[in-house]
């Protein structure tokens, strides 16, 4: 359960939140939002190899072994076709998450260059290089460019894990299916 003090500290998260968001521009917003679906994504395949593929493997192997034929070339191609749909499960979401990681530091970089563009048309209304001007889009272009890093960051490792522990699960399973 959550207490006052946590609330607080969420609040205090969320406005923070809202003035990078505030300060970066709209492309902050789709970061964010890349970076939501990507985590949301993460969480549900770590549900689902926590949770749902021992499952999976346990009604397959049960599948396997009340079978009274393993070795004909028929139950070799069940076999194969068992193993595949519990690779399709662990393989789900995976092209998602592949995309999102390098699409926040490539909205980062739209970002930065919109943030860049901003600081020439101040230089070129006002005929000079004013700090002040300048300061607000190299603002914006920096936030944008951190926020992109920092969501593509975050997913690297996940996106390397699951695809790693599927491949992994695919072999195991492969072995426990004997002929």
């Amino acid at each position: 359960m959550l207490d006052a003090g946590a609330f607080g500290v969420l609040g205090q998260m969320a406005g923070a939140v809202r003035h990078l968001i505030d300060d970066g521009g709209p492309f902050v917003f789709w970061i964010y939002a890349c970076g939501v679906v990507l985590w949301t994504l993460v969480l549900e395949r770590w549900w689902f190899f926590m949770r749902v593929l021992p499952r999976l493997s346990r009604e397959a192997q049960r599948e396997w072994l009340a079978r009274s034929d393993r070795t004909s070339w028929c139950a070799r191609q069940i076999r194969e076709a068992m193993i595949s749909r519990v690779n399709v499960a662990m393989t789900t979401g995976f092209p998602l998450l592949q995309v999102l990681v390098p699409l926040s530091p490539l909205l980062g970089l739209i970002g930065t260059v919109s943030g860049m563009l901003e600081v020439f048309d101040s230089m070129a209304l006002r005929g000079s290089a004013d700090a002040r001007t300048m300061a607000s889009g190299v603002s914006h272009a920096m936030i944008c460019t951190m926020t992109g890093l920092t969501v593509s960051i975050t997913g690297l490792y996940p996106v390397h894990y699951f695809r790693s522990r599927a491949r992994r699960e695919t072999e195991l399973l492969a072995d426990q299916l004997s002929f």
